[in-house]
Formats: structure tokens, C-alpha cells, sequence
């Protein structure tokens, strides 16, 4: 449905050259830069709707649209995140290729084995293909907690040889669990992030007579990049100092357990987007590992932690929401650093491990939601109602003025028409506010700035001076979407992340509108206003009229792609607003799509049950006071009944508008 304000007609053009020949979904495709920032994963159909390729072939695709309104009719409807394992695979098996080929290339004596790092998302289906893939891939998992560590070791049971490198804060509980699984025969790997940590390795070591293998995390002195950027340095929570590393060594020394020590780590953070920055700490990392070794420690592995980035707004460029290097330039050059600076010293080659989660599951998840309504600002003002305005005893002068300039729209310099009407609506609130101006006035200064501000944005578009940049966000439609922000997309509500989004369908229609994303949650800070688009981000979307040749009934979609890692982990419960439904989408043999796997979204009652409401007491007091309302006549029984029924059916419901 659509919003009482909404307006079938035509909004913000979408700032394509109006002159170009007729619409075509390859100008879709480029409008929305699905061949930038789609890594060869996704793509626009003849028939205009986005395709999703698993394994990077343009020939053998899973036609988006299609498989949410089939899940539709099976009542799964959206919000709803759709997995594409064939994606996944296709990536752990890049990363592999990539370094197999630098190892090869570059005549490098060491293996290379890459680890799923937990966090990124934690969700058991996604754990378990990346599982079973990296054990035939030679990968391993990484965790950061306890929790995680119980999940770790679940996961890899009777899988003895798959690394399980175990990163995070640890008590003693937690260092004497990884000790004994150690003593179990598993290929676990403790990584001291504190010094102290050092000490419960080697007290546990020794009250279980066994000497595991294990690592110590270093503090690089190279400043890391972006948001994330206090990860590493000096002043990054974890990790030892070279002088704490030397001291951890003597005391291993002393206490007999050097042999253990196998690993060095380090972190140099997250989404890294310049590849010089990787170059820098690699090669600082490498040089300690070599001083180590000639020092008497018997390493044997870097770890050279997360880091790899993704392009979520295809620019290719060193910016937070891009990278610029490739998945094989990032290879070679980490195995180039590494190699050059053991031969240098005579240092044998050692493993290389990387924690590369944000870039293996990134591109395998796609949120899809659905357009609720729409709230636009009319492209023509009320003329009646200006009139009415016009014919009151006495017309105030911000009214005039505005008047003035909207019948100059056309014929004098818009910034300066924008600038009088924008004056005189400032002034027009002034009067309303004190008493000086009628009702039917003040609304048609609000008309007539509206239309003058959407005739900027129509012809102007994205460029605008540095005084109106705010003019989108002011004027621009807003849709409306059956999403939480906070729930699906918290990055993009807590650090300003960009994520690439797009209708999923109607690309061979020309987008007539712009605007921005708004949730339901009852929190203005529930939208989406910044978008990819090349070198320079927008600030408005380019969108279709909601609903098909207008009719609002007809479902419209949009996508927001990229979003597989973080964004399940890191969701909360605003409004009670739960997980949504999951479905785990395959290629199919013969072409087409099946499903693989759905986890359904979260019900009411298991959100109520999160925050310690008892579902039943709440059942059993509505009932009550129905039952009340009844007998003193306020509802009828029919009336009573129909609460009931909604009342036991939302329990059992999705959290989200259906």
C-alpha cells in the first residue's frame, strides 16, 4: 500500500544522460555497477530482472526474482536473506588458486592454509559448508571466544587434522579446554594475545604433561587503515610488544616449552584497502618472524590474520567501501614479501595462514526486501490551494516571494530561485509560529518550495554545489521497506558501511524516481541515504514507481548485496524485530534453482522469550481482559474472538509485516 502522500507522479530523474538512446537493461547494469562491485557473481537478465551466478559463469545463472516470489508462494516471504553456497565454494576455491598459484610462481617452499574466522558469521549452516569445504580445501576455522571455541570443536569433530587456531581473550577454563583437546589429538592452536597468557599455556602444558602447539600474537608497529584502523599499532588491544616477546621466549626457555611455540601472529586488520598498508605489515611481520628464528624460537607458521577486503561500491579505488588490488595481486604479494625476507636471511619458508572471513562469505549472502509504500513531495504544487492562499485579504510577503519564484522557475537562474523559495518558507514558519500567517498560507509556501526544490533535483540530479548536498536528503522520495536496519544491516546504521543495492527486478523499465531507504522501526536512524555509485557515492537511489504502471499492489523488491559477513552476527532487537528467514539457494544440475536448506525467521514468541516475557502469561492476560470487555459490553463476542485468533496467530507469526 502506499502512503496517503504518495504521487504517481514523476519524481527526481535518475541522472542519466536524457539524450541516450533507449532504455536497456545493459544500461541497467551499468547504472547500478553490478559488473564493478559484483566480482562476476551477479548480473541483469534480458528479461531485466538481477542473476545470480555461482560459480562466476555468466552462462549458468539463478534468476533472483524468480526464487523469492517461489518462496513466496511457499509463505517465506520477505525480508529475507538468501545464501548461495556456490558462491562460497567459488571463493575458498579462488583464495586457494591464488596462493597455490604465488606459491608456484614464486618458487616458495611453504604451504599456505586459510581460516574461516568465526565472527564473521556465526550461523551453524554457513560454519558447516565452509566446514566441509575446507577440508577438502586444507582450511581451517578460527575463534575468538568460548562460546566460539565450543562451536569450533562441534564442528571439526573427527576432523583431528583441520587447524583450529583459537584467538580472543582467555581464562584459565579456556586455556586448560584447549590443552586437553590438544591432548585429544586435535589440531588446535592457542594464540597468547597478553602476555600473561603466556604463563597459563605453560601451567596448563604441564598439568596435562603435554606440549601443545601454540602461538603468540604481535603488536606491529604499522598503523592499519579505515574504520578499523585501531586494530592494529600500538595501541591495538591485543598482542605483545617485541620486548614482551622477548621476554615470553626466555621464559619458555626457562620453563622447557619452546618446543611449542610454532606460530606467529598478527592482525592487521580489517577491510585493509590499500594494498601498500598489506605490503607494510607483511614485511614487518616477516622480519620479526626471521629475528625470532635466529634468536632460537622454533616457528614454523605466520598467520598473517584478516585483513583481505572486499569492493562494495566497485570504484577499485584505496577508500573504506573499495580495495585496490585484486584477490591474486594479494597473494603474491604476501608470499613475495615473506619469501624475500627469509631467503635474505637464510630462514626457511614458513606456512602461511591468513583469517580472510569478510572475503570468502561477503558475496554468498543477498538481503531481499519488499516496498511497503512510498513518501513523496508533489512535483506540481496544490494550485487551488495556492490560490486560496493568494486570494486571503492581505497576502504576506513570503508567500508572494515564493509565488514569485516559482513562476520564474523556468526562466531565471535556478539556484537563485531555489535560494528566494528557500527564504521565504524560513520566513513563512517565522510568521506561522507567531501567529501572522494563515494555515492555507504556510501550506502553500511548503507547496511551492517543494516543487521548486524537485525541479532542482530533477535537473541537477547529483550535481549539486556544496550548499544544497543536503537537498536529497530533504526532498528525495522516501520507500518505505519490511526491514530493520538494526536487525539486517547494522553496519550500515553503526559505521556508515555501504552495501550495493538495486531493485531485483523491472530493470528493463527506466527508474523514473529517487530516493532514499526507510525501515520500520520506530527510529529515524532506521534509513539507508548513501549509496554506491562509482567514484563518488549518492545520496538517492535510482527506483521505480512502486508498483507495476502504478499499481501499488504489485510487489516490488530491492536487494542489498554483499552482505554475508557481520551482518547476521551483529544484529539486535530493535522493536522486537527478529532474525529473518534464511534459505540456502543451489544451482541445480539441470538449470534451474533449488532449494538447499531454510532456517525460518524468528516468531514473536521467540523474540518475547529474549527479552524474559513469558508468552503464555501474556496469552493468558489478553484473554482475560477480552473476556472482561466482553461482559461489560465494550466489544462483542465476534469482536473478542477475532483478537483471540489474531493474538494466538501473531505468537506463532513472523516479526516482520506480512
Amino acid at each position: 500500500m502506499e502512503t496517503p502522500n504518495s504521487s504517481s507522479q514523476n519524481g527526481p530523474e535518475r541522472g542519466h544522460d536524457a539524450t541516450s538512446d533507449e532504455w536497456t537493461v545493459e544500461k541497467a547494469a551499468d547504472l547500478y555497477g553490478v559488473r564493478d562491485w559484483g566480482g562476476g557473481y551477479f548480473g541483469v537478465t534480458p528479461e531485466g530482472t538481477v542473476a545470480v551466478h555461482p560459480n562466476g559463469d555468466p552462462t549458468k545463472g539463478i534468476d533472483l526474482h524468480a526464487v523469492v516470489t517461489g518462496l513466496a508462494a511457499r509463505d517465506l516471504n520477505a525480508p529475507i536473506v538468501l545464501r548461495f553456497p556456490g558462491i562460497l565454494e567459488h571463493r575458498m576455491s579462488a583464495l586457494r588458486t591464488a596462493f597455490d598459484g604465488a606459491i608456484e610462481e614464486l618458487e616458495y617452499d611453504g604451504p599456505y592454509s586459510g581460516l574461516y574466522p568465526i565472527k564473521v558469521n556465526q550461523e551453524r549452516h554457513v560454519c558447516e559448508a565452509i566446514r566441509d569445504l575446507g577440508g577438502r580445501l586444507g582450511f581451517g576455522l578460527e575463534v575468538g571466544s568460548k562460546p566460539e571455541l565450543l562451536a569450533g570443536l562441534a564442528l571439526t569433530e573427527g576432523m583431528n587434522g583441520m587447524p583450529l587456531v583459537c584467538n580472543g581473550f582467555k581464562d584459565k577454563e579456556y586455556v586448560e579446554t584447549v590443552i586437553i583437546t590438544a591432548k585429544m589429538g586435535r589440531n588446535i592452536i592457542p594464540v597468547a594475545e597478553q602476555a600473561h597468557e603466556v604463563r597459563l599455556i605453560t601451567a596448563s602444558a604441564r598439568l596435562h604433561d603435554v606440549t601443545p602447539h601454540f602461538g603468540i600474537r604481535a603488536k606491529l608497529a604499522a598503523p592499519g587503515l579505515g574504520r578499523w584502523a585501531g586494530s592494529s599499532g600500538f595501541r591495538s588491544k591485543f598482542g605483545l610488544t617485541v620486548g614482551e616477546i622477548l621476554h615470553a621466549v626466555e621464559y619458555l626457555e626457562r620453563e622447557e616449552m619452546l618446543d611449542g611455540l610454532k606460530m606467529l601472529h598478527c592482525h592487521m586488520g580489517s577491510q585493509v584497502f590499500d594494498i601498500r598498508a598489506v605490503k607494510y605489515m607483511v614485511a614487518e611481520l616477516a622480519h620479526l618472524y626471521v629475528e625470532l628464528v635466529r634468536r632460537g624460537a622454533p616457528l614454523d607458521t605466520l598467520d598473517i590474520g584478516g585483513g583481505l577486503g572486499i569492493d562494495y561500491d566497485g570504484s577499485s579505488s584505496a577508500t573504506e567501501s573499495s580495495i585496490n588490488y585484486s584477490l591474486d595481486q594479494y597473494a603474491a604479494d604476501v608470499v613475495h614479501r615473506i619469501k624475500s625476507i627469509c631467503d635474505e636471511a637464510g630462514v626457511a619458508h614458513p606456512q602461511i595462514m591468513s583469517e580472510s572471513g569478510r572475503a570468502l562469505v561477503a558475496h554468498s549472502s543477498v538481503l531481499v526486501c519488499e516496498v511497503l509504500g512510498t513518501r513523496t513531495f508533489p512535483a506540481e504544487p496544490d494550485m487551488a490551494l495556492v490560490q486560496r492562499a493568494l486570494d486571503e485579504e492581505s497576502p504576506t510577503q513570503p508567500l508572494l516571494d515564493a509565488y514569485d519564484a516559482y513562476l520564474t522557475r523556468d526562466s531565471g537562474d535556478l539556484f537563485e530561485v531555489y535560494a528566494d523559495a528557500e527564504h521565504a518558507l524560513a520566513e513563512a514558519t517565522n510568521l506561522f509560529n507567531l501567529g501572522y500567517m494563515s494555515i492555507y498560507a504556510r501550506a502553500a509556501c511548503e507547496e511551492l518550495y517543494w516543487s521548486i526544490g524537485r525541479t532542482m533535483l530533477d535537473r541537477r540530479g547529483d550535481d549539486l554545489p556544496e550548499e544544497l548536498e543536503n537537498l536529497p536528503d530533504r526532498l528525495a522520495d522516501i520507500y518505505f521497506l519490511n526491514l530493520s536496519v538494526f536487525q539486517s544491516l547494522l553496519d550500515s546504521w553503526g559505521i556508515d558501511q555501504l552495501f550495493p543495492i538495486m531493485p531485483i527486478h523491472r530493470l528493463s523499465e527506466e527508474p523514473a524516481r529517487r530516493g532514499v531507504l526507510a525501515d520500520i522501526t520506530c527510529d529515524s536512524d532506521g534509513r539507508i541515504e548513501r549509496f554506491a555509485g562509482g567514484d563518488s557515492h549518492k545520496s538517492t537511489l535510482e527506483l521505480h514507481s512502486h508498483g507495476q504502471a502504478g499499481d501499488s499492489t504489485d510487489p516490488y523488491y530491492v536487494g542489498v548485496f554483499l552482505t554475508g559477513a557481520y551482518q547476521e552476527a551483529l544484529g539486535d532487537l530493535h522493536n522486537l524485530l527478529g532474525d529473518t528467514h534464511a534459505v540456502h539457494v543451489e544451482l541445480a544440475d539441470n538449470g534451474r534453482w533449488r532449494i538447499d536448506h531454510v532456517v525460518e525467521g524468528e516468531t514473536i514468541r521467540d523474540v518475547l522469550a529474549h527479552v524474559q516475557y513469558d508468552t503464555e502469561d501474556i496469552r493468558r492476560r489478553i484473554r482475560s481482559d477480552i473476556e472482561a470487555s466482553i461482559e461489560a459490553n465494550r466489544i462483542t463476542i465476534d469482536e473478542g474472538k477475532a483478537l483471540r485468533r489474531f493474538l494466538d496467530d501473531s505468537l506463532q507469526g513472523y516479526t516482520y509485516l506480512e
